[in-house]
């Protein structure tokens, strides 16, 4: 166990640091912030971005048996096993990457081939795929020792989690929390801080000691930070032209979801806000030519995401903003360090996909208006059907109450074969033509 602490500290802290810089230093020459095709210089912060995520998941190759691990699911309070000194793993953002690289159609096909079915969520598939498989695109995932469920994003992780229980044989941590219709009552956050205490003494079990209060405070205070600072990179896109797109975001939010409470993530989303308002104040744009400002609902479609891009770049429209990436800026502003377990409830109570339609229409009001959107791209993602529902009458209300142009996008996050590129760009190109 010492030995295992020992190289785990040596790799994070001066193994994997002295690899990334040997690359910068490889790749020093090399000429960054010109504009490529349709859209406007690439940004600076993105080296940094690679560098952290690749930091993350090369340390976690030896954290199992070093450091005590947790897999989380994204809309997890994680703020509570910070202290506790808890390697995280978030098997959906790792969804993401492998569905980056198209994986997915073949990860899939290995569970689906026991029985698992095709309509289950992409990131679960994927997920569970690599387990089958020993395939990663990361090298290597470390094994939990805990497992950490929220049910505020859909009921699909409850299942995916015990699967995973079943598999790994350690424990589960479940924070149930129930839809929320408006505001929660008090008895709601009553009963999810009560089951946040439940978490905090199964954690230290795990751990092997106890939470240190003020540490805990202290990874409370950097979480409210960093969801402010990354609400403050959103709100660069309300600029003409927006200094970045809302594809470019969904890259850019992976700190604030996998690193949540640590400094480096804080340090990173002021670099990124810097760079942002510096664009803004030179008129540099995230597409060349920004003619049609769009919101985008829904997560992206990972695996088309650059030809979807170009697409819309060349045609002169551009996503300044979506409802995900907002999410992590929106209830994040409820943490008070002051009252670890109490905000914490009311935070993850209060997640964009535990909460009622009338709520997600004002917020696609309030983007449009504050974004200068006219339009707006629902995709309709076959994976993620909780966040679907309702996007047909969501759709038709910003449309006779606000006059955004909408249309409705059928697709899938994570696997390409739930995706008909023809129609979709026949579609789009229709879709287009509105603004014409």
């Amino acid at each position: 166990m010492i030995a295992r602490r020992i190289r785990y500290e040596i790799v994070s802290q001066a193994v994997a640091p002295m690899l990334l810089a040997m690359e910068r230093w490889r790749g020093r020459g090399r000429k960054v912030g010109r504009a490529e095709g349709p859209f406007g210089p690439p940004l600076e912060s993105t080296r940094k971005l690679k560098e952290l995520t690749s930091l993350h998941y090369f340390a976690g190759r030896y954290a199992d048996g070093a450091v005590p691990v947790a897999w989380v699911t994204s809309g997890f309070p994680v703020e509570m096993l910070r202290p506790l000194g808890f390697h995280t793993v978030y098997p959906e953002n790792h969804g993401a990457i492998c569905s980056v690289k198209r994986m997915v159609p073949g990860l899939s096909e290995a569970v689906e081939r026991n029985g698992y079915s095709r309509d289950l969520c992409g990131y679960a598939r994927a997920d569970l795929g690599c387990i089958a498989t020993g395939t990663t695109p990361v090298g290597r995932l470390p094994k939990p020792d805990l497992l950490c469920c929220c049910t505020n994003i859909c009921q699909t992780v409850l299942y995916w989690y015990r699967t995973l229980a079943v598999h790994f044989r350690v424990p589960l941590v479940v924070i149930d929390t129930p839809f929320v219709y408006g505001e929660a009552q008090p008895h709601l956050l009553a009963y999810v801080a009560d089951q946040l205490r439940e978490l905090t003494e199964t954690a230290e079990r795990v751990a092997g000691r106890k939470v240190d209060r003020a540490a805990l405070v202290e990874t409370m205070r950097l979480a409210r930070g960093g969801t402010r600072l990354w609400g403050e990179c959103l709100r660069a896109g309300r600029a003409r032209p927006s200094p970045w797109t809302g594809f470019d975001a969904f890259f850019h939010l992976a700190p604030i979801v996998a690193m949540r409470g640590t400094r480096e993530c804080n340090d990173y989303y002021r670099m990124l806000r810097d760079e942002l308002n510096d664009r803004v104040a030179r008129g540099v744009g995230g597409i060349a030519d920004e003619r049609v400002r769009l919101l985008w609902d829904n997560l992206p479609i990972w695996f088309n995401l650059r030809d979807l891009s170009t697409t819309l770049a060349r045609n002169g429209f551009n996503i300044v903003c979506t409802t995900y990436t907002n999410a992590w800026a929106e209830a994040g502003a409820m943490i008070d360090p002051a009252d670890p377990e109490g905000s914490a409830a009311r935070t993850y109570l209060h997640v964009l996909l535990n909460r009622d339609l009338p709520y997600k229409l004002s917020i696609m009001k309030r983007l449009c208006r504050e974004h200068g959107a006219t339009g707006a791209i629902f995709h309709s993602d076959r994976s993620c059907k909780p966040y679907s529902i309702g996007q047909i009458d969501l759709m038709g209300r910003l449309s006779s109450e606000e006059g955004v142009k909408g249309l409705l996008l059928e697709a899938d996050h994570a696997d390409p074969r739930s995706w008909s590129e023809a129609q979709a760009y026949n579609r789009l190109h229709a879709f287009m033509e509105l603004f014409a």
